[in-house]
């Protein structure tokens, strides 16, 4: 046949891209189709018959019978006379199909049909590929490093997918070598232009939750749920876990012997600090727990503003802060809460009155000297209306004093 070559490239073409004998069929046709199209201007007199086991296809043009001398378009006509030379049963009206070879179309159409085959197959491959990522949406995916770049670095897999992780959503500690394995979540999948764009995160909170997923078996059975992650890549995360048994104790399930289930999502992350605690119905126990190691004397919640403000002593402060307020920033967002620290005093956090003989007169202080009032927390201690019966001063400058000694204290 003069198809050979079609046929052979129809047959690579299967082989490399693994598409389905109905998919291929239909390419096939489609392609021929849209030949036909730009070489008679329409394929609505045309047949395509597919046989994607060979290769091999034929082309049939179906032609009305008009009488002699009354064609007006040859492609789509044919008189009787020519007809009956082929079937002389043939009457005037009757449909007649020819088969077309491909030597007809002409050499330059059939290079022009192995492009378009060409364009659609990779079409076709390209929104399969969409369909396969998007679906992976938040898995992990693993893949070599390629290509190195200043904004981004691109992996392929080894299907020959090729993922994009940009710079933002790389670990900051994270250094990559050509040829390196990584892990990755799939993060969004979009086309650009008529190309699948896979773009992957190792910063998103959904990476560590599948990291986690991976190292305890009991979160993947659904003995353990993950409540809520939250991180600050490469820096410190923090895990809510429950469990559905009472019995099961989620945080040690998960932390480990000595920490040996969480040190390798640690590693993975580049030595980021990740905290595991109980998750908690209760807002205070729960505000409590995600704040860590520190000592809180009282918790307050404002359920309607989703406001809670932590008691907790002066020495305690940067410990519920954090290095860079991580610790109480990361507690928020756990919690659901916006966290505030008002810290608690301590007797030996007091201070002498005459320390504030620069904001206060001399003569008020010694009104108070003179009732036994010489520490700042003494005064503050007192109503104002005690205070009134105490000394000989006006209410309003009694509520200055203290204003100038809450001031000192909230610094």
């Amino acid at each position: 046949m003069d198809n050979i070559a079609l046929i052979e490239s129809f047959g690579d073409f299967k082989d490399e891209k693994g598409i389905s004998k109905i998919d291929l069929m239909a390419i096939i046709e489609d392609s021929l189709k849209t030949l036909l199209r730009k070489r008679f201007d329409s394929d609505d007199h045309f047949d395509v018959i597919v046989n994607p086991d060979k290769g091999d296809f034929q082309i049939f043009l179906n032609k009305t019978i008009v009488e002699d001398e009354m064609s007006e378009d040859d492609d789509l006509e044919i008189e009787i006379s020519e007809a009956k030379k082929i079937d002389p049963t043939f009457e005037v009206g009757e449909d007649f199909t020819m088969e077309i070879p491909v030597a007809q179309l002409g050499r330059r159409n059939i290079l022009t049909l192995k492009q378009i085959l060409a364009t659609k197959l990779q079409e076709h491959n390209n929104a399969m590929l969409y369909e396969q990522f998007r679906d992976k949406i938040g898995e992990i995916v693993v893949g070599e490093i390629h290509h190195i770049r200043h904004k981004h670095v691109i992996l392929l897999d080894d299907e020959g997918n090729e993922f994009i992780l940009p710079k933002e959503n790389q670990i900051p500690s994270d250094f990559f070598k050509k040829g390196e394995n990584i892990r990755a979540i799939v993060e969004t999948v979009d086309f650009k232009g008529s190309k699948p764009q896979i773009i992957i995160s190792r910063t998103a909170p959904k990476f560590l939750e599948k990291l986690l997923e991976l190292e305890i078996p009991e979160i993947q059975d659904g003995t353990i749920i993950l409540k809520k992650v939250v991180r600050i890549p490469g820096e410190k995360a923090k895990i809510a876990v429950d469990a559905y048994d009472d019995r099961i104790d989620p945080v040690g399930a998960c932390v480990g012997v000595k920490g040996s289930r969480i040190h390798g999502v640690v590693r993975e992350l580049r030595n980021e600090n990740i905290d595991v605690i109980q998750w908690s119905k209760n807002p205070e126990i729960l505000v409590k727990r995600a704040l860590g190691n520190v000592t809180v004397n009282k918790i307050d919640i404002n359920e309607e503003q989703n406001y809670a403000l932590v008691y907790t002593p002066v020495e305690e402060i940067s410990k519920v802060i954090g290095k860079q307020g991580q610790n109480i920033r990361l507690a928020s967002w756990l919690s659901g809460y916006e966290i505030d620290v008002y810290r608690e005093s301590s007797e030996d956090d007091d201070v002498e009155l005459r320390e504030f003989n620069d904001d206060i007169e001399q003569w008020i202080l010694d009104e108070f000297k003179k009732v036994g009032l010489t520490t700042a927390k003494s005064v503050l201690d007192k109503e104002t209306e005690s205070l009134l019966n105490m000394v000989d001063l006006e209410e309003e400058t009694i509520e200055d004093v203290k204003r100038i000694l809450r001031e000192e204290f909230e610094d």
